[in-house]
């Protein structure tokens, strides 16, 4: 079996993940990642997109793995591409990455392997966080899909 690390790195097509912002209470969900490349950066929980699963699984499944968060899929927010280039010009990292809007169900939130830290922020704070890029905006967007009133932001 291949070491999955090492295929996120000059992968040979762009890799398919799906994310989502949950929300609780006016609150977002969001997990510090505990492995490299982003390490200690916040993001939103997510991860790449299993063979024979929809956008949507894919994003409830990773949100549950890394938290132990249940939510609901209420619709897809954003669209982010990530795309990094090394010194001589190769692509070292290419993702696209759904977001979605979800409703929280149940789970308080744990730490995993893959998120050292998990918070339930309110929107409005996020801007002194270490955070991954597009998140801000991918939050705002989910938040107007489900209602959040602009006040609880």
């Amino acid at each position: 079996m291949t070491d999955p690390s090492n295929e996120r790195q000059y992968p040979a097509r762009p890799l398919i993940g799906a994310s989502a912002a949950v929300f609780r209470d006016g609150r977002v969900l969001l997990a510090r990642r505990a492995r490299a490349l982003l390490a200690g950066v916040w993001s939103l929980p997510g991860g790449l997109v299993e063979a024979g699963e929809s956008l949507a699984e894919a994003a409830a499944r990773e949100v549950f793995e890394e938290t132990g968060v249940t939510a609901e899929i209420a619709a897809l927010a954003d669209t982010v591409e990530i795309i990094r280039r090394d010194e001589a010009g190769a692509v070292s990292t290419h993702y696209v990455i759904a977001c979605f809007a979800a409703r929280w169900i149940s789970g308080a939130g744990v730490t995993s392997e893959e998120a050292s830290e998990i918070a339930w922020l309110a929107p409005s704070v996020l801007g002194g966080l270490t955070i991954t890029e597009g998140t801000p905006e991918v939050i705002a967007k989910a938040a107007a899909l489900i209602g959040i009133d602009e006040d609880r932001r």
